[in-house]
């Protein structure tokens, strides 16, 4: 929970700390290392509501999860500090992903804003939401990393750039903390998943990660090492292996980079049963022997299975474990309770409770999700749409009139407030229109779309298709809908489609025959009126991808850092000898950083505040200003997002043909010009070495530095950097 403008707060409560420490049994010490869940309705734990309540009266339990509700989580926090010997309160924690009752878009869907105040909002609605309803630790945000959109869990991620997640990992983490953990409107962050749960093989979860020293580095840690710095009061395992060693039981991981070389003194919790699967993994024998693994590896809280408190007395009494260790995972948790203000205040306010979501909230949802879609196309100007034609807008397909586009892990308001439907919506936005639904039978859809001046077609994945245990290897949309489109585009009408996904799709059969495109991700409760918002002009749409659009399976994983080859393709050579596929074209069907506007901008050449900076100087601090004229050319107004990438084309280990350093989106008026200005220092121009103990080199020869507007550009200028 370390920032660096305040002290630990295990420093803050030491003396509290170790007073209750000198009065605790092992037993009791082992019961604050283990969270149970309450209803134990999915994951392969089981019910555990009995167990719970027994071990909250004796003492020997930390945390729940998985109970929501003032008054639940009050009875049941009675039991714990009423009932117990030393009335150590629990702390309640939910997976809190993208919003409580108010459902936010998704994380990839947001990371698509280029805008950290987007994920603020939705990180400051759901920690008030979740907190007056007992929570008050949310496993969230996820940073990991990924090239895999098959991985159904990279709707929960922030895409493919370690730059971008690391800015959106700190964004979150403030949104949902503040300056106080404490305070009635906030609650604890989780870093997840440490770490490389995105490099999984195949795209599966839980599957195996092989990754070099200074891939783990440079691609895979700095969001983690961004939100440790940030503040972050949590950080949860990862289910995968990290070269051959099980992150939850890897002391080079947990302990080595984590606590020992950054200086994390919050809690490490582990995934859903993770200290239990070390077994299944081949690397523990059995549960004590997970128990000791996990702990001794820097392990401080396990979810769900019990092994470190079931097995934690004889392992202490064999030393297998050192009752130093075992203190210190102690005191983590217990500073966190006290951080959190639950020695002082156990209990929820129950008339303070939020039910519902509140209009301000909505319209936060609303803004946030129109502001977070991409214009992926929008040839011959289809959009926007005009809200005063008196005209016929068919609005057609499986997802027309759909009101569940809340996402995967949507927290408990998907289950009571449906999504606003884009149907209903459309018409709301052109009331003068008279709009014509058909569904998902193309016949239909195709007579409907004769008959209109023009055409919504709203496909995609429902929200069951992408998250955790969802993945597909086949990531093309579902079967009949290319189908419907092509009977749509047919009918010669102009149309636009709205992609709801939760992942890159492979689009490359249809793609060519649609004149607009809409990506507009799973948006949340708000989804259909913020759709119409950007269809129709209300809101410009100036989202970027934050990931990579494959043309075809096989061509995963395909990334704008991909890292150069001895025999790079060149589009305007006909070599065979290169890095390509006989049957495909080279890079992604859209790019990382790609998105259009309604408008027209122009970006100048990169302009350095100096043209060569010593290797020293950048190691005391030195910063070089870059600064990047835009324009917009255009007759409307609409927003940018300027993106500044670097490029170091001669290094001691083979480095990204570009790596994102900056960005900022900027709304400009027809006509409008601004200079944006970013700095360029030591954690932007060096990189790690393959050593185990970290080393980070800044090495003398030119630096490319590019800017733009998406990962393809071209504007560039070169820093020297001297010895």
């Amino acid at each position: 929970m370390h920032r660096p403008d305040r002290p630990h707060p295990t420093e803050v409560y030491e003396n509290e700390v170790k007073e209750l420490l000198s009065r605790m049994t092992v037993e009791e010490k082992l019961g604050q290392l283990q969270q149970l869940t309450w209803t134990g309705d999915t994951g392969p734990g089981g019910g555990q509501t009995e167990e719970v309540e027994r071990a909250a009266r004796a003492g020997l339990l930390g945390s729940v999860l998985n109970l929501h509700g003032a008054a639940h989580t009050n009875t049941l926090q009675r039991m714990a500090v009423e009932e117990s010997r030393l009335g150590i309160p629990l702390v309640f924690g939910l997976d809190v992903i993208h919003g409580f009752w108010t459902t936010f878009p998704i994380p990839l869907a947001q990371a698509s804003a280029f805008d950290p105040e987007v994920v603020v909002r939705d990180a400051e609605v759901s920690a008030k939401e979740a907190r007056s309803n007992g929570i008050r630790w949310t496993f969230s945000p996820m940073m990991d990393v990924t090239h895999e959109p098959r991985w159904g869990r990279i709707a929960e991620s922030c895409g493919e750039d370690p730059y971008l997640n690391a800015v959106l990992a700190v964004a979150k983490t403030r949104g949902y903390q503040g300056d106080d953990l404490a305070a009635d409107d906030r609650v604890a962050a989780c870093a997840k998943h440490f770490v490389a749960y995105g490099g999984a093989e195949g795209g599966r979860d839980y599957n195996t990660v092989d990754v070099s020293e200074q891939r783990l580095r440079n691609h895979y840690l700095p969001p983690f090492k961004a939100a440790v710095d940030a503040g972050v009061a949590t950080v949860m395992a990862a289910f995968n292996t990290v070269s051959g060693v099980p992150a939850h039981g890897n002391p080079h991981t947990l302990t080595g980079i984590l606590k020992e070389e950054w200086g994390f003194d919050g809690v490490v919790v582990s995934d859903y049963t993770g200290v239990e699967e070390l077994i299944a993994h081949g690397y523990a024998a059995d549960g004590a022997d997970a128990a000791r693994l996990a702990l001794t590896a820097g392990l401080d809280m396990e979810m769900v299975s019990t092994r470190i408190a079931g097995h934690g007395e004889q392992l202490l009494a064999d030393g297998l474990i050192t009752e130093e260790r075992l203190d210190d995972a102690v005191a983590r948790v217990l500073a966190l309770k006290f951080a959190l203000g639950l020695f002082d205040h156990p209990y929820t306010d129950e008339s303070a409770a939020i039910d519902e979501p509140t209009p301000e909230a909505r319209a936060a949802a609303r803004d946030t999700g129109a502001r977070s879609m991409v214009l992926l196309k929008n040839d011959g100007g289809v959009l926007p749409l005009d809200a005063t034609s008196s005209g016929t807008i068919a609005v057609v397909g499986p997802f027309a009139d759909h009101t569940d586009l809340h996402g995967t892990w949507a927290g408990p308001g998907c289950r009571r407030f449906p999504s606003a439907g884009l149907l209903d919506a459309v018409r709301a936005a052109a009331p003068d229109a008279t709009v014509t639904h058909a569904g998902a039978d193309a016949e239909a859809a195709a007579e409907a779309a004769r008959a209109a001046d023009v055409t919504v077609l709203a496909v995609g994945e429902e929200p069951e298709l992408s998250g955790e245990a969802a993945v597909r290897a086949d990531i093309a949309l579902p079967e009949g809908q290319a189908e419907l489109i092509a009977a749509v585009a047919a009918t010669g009408k102009p149309f636009v489609v709205v992609l709801l996904n939760g992942r890159p799709l492979t689009i490359g059969d249809w793609v060519d025959g649609v004149p607009a495109l809409l990506e507009a991700w799973h948006p949340g409760i708000e989804a259909g009126r913020a759709i119409a918002d950007v269809l129709f002009g209300a809101v410009a749409p100036g989202g970027k991808l934050p990931v990579s659009f494959p043309r075809a399976v096989g061509q995963i994983p395909v990334y704008y850092n991909r890292e150069s080859t001895g025999r790079p393709h060149d589009p305007r050579s006909d070599e065979k000898y290169v890095s390509k596929y006989l049957d495909l074209a080279d890079g992604p069907q859209f790019v990382f950083g790609h998105g259009l506007s309604y408008t027209t901008f122009t970006t100048g050449e990169p302009v350095l505040g100096q043209p060569s900076v010593g290797v020293g100087e950048l190691g005391d601090g030195q910063r070089i200003d870059v600064r990047v004229a835009v324009t917009n050319t255009g007759e409307r107004t609409g927003d940018e997002v300027v993106q500044l990438y670097v490029h170091d084309p001669v290094a001691s280990i083979a480095q990204p043909v570009r790596r994102l350093r900056g960005f900022e989106r900027v709304t400009l008026a027809p006509g409008e010009s601004r200079e944006l200005t970013f700095t360029l220092g030591a954690d932007d121009l060096g990189f790690w070495t393959n050593d185990q103990s970290g080393r980070y080199v800044i090495e003398p020869g030119a630096i490319d530095v590019y800017a733009g507007t998406s990962s393809r550009a071209e504007a560039r200028a070169t820093l020297t950097v001297t010895r």
